[in-house]
């Protein structure tokens, strides 16, 4: 059996630098880099990393790869 992935739409940014600040970076780690505390664990995005808010208000991280094959952009 073959399932389709539901429409929803998402709250997403793009990590450019590691200076960029954003709400669910924690700077936190014991090496200094920001990381985002998720449902599973704790996740260190890279640059280039998109910074995801799921359905149930969670964030992670998502390679921009996955993200171009995953999501599209869409108007407000």
């Amino acid at each position: 059996m073959k399932y389709r992935k539901k429409p929803v739409v998402i709250d997403a940014v793009q990590w450019k630098r590691h200076d960029q600040r954003h709400d669910v970076l924690c700077n936190c780690s014991d090496k200094g880099l920001p990381h985002i505390h998720t449902l599973e664990e704790i996740m260190t995005p890279a640059v280039g990393d998109w910074i995801i808010k799921g359905v149930n208000g969670e964030f992670y991280s998502c390679k921009p790869d996955i993200f171009e094959k995953t999501y599209e952009a869409v108007e407000d």
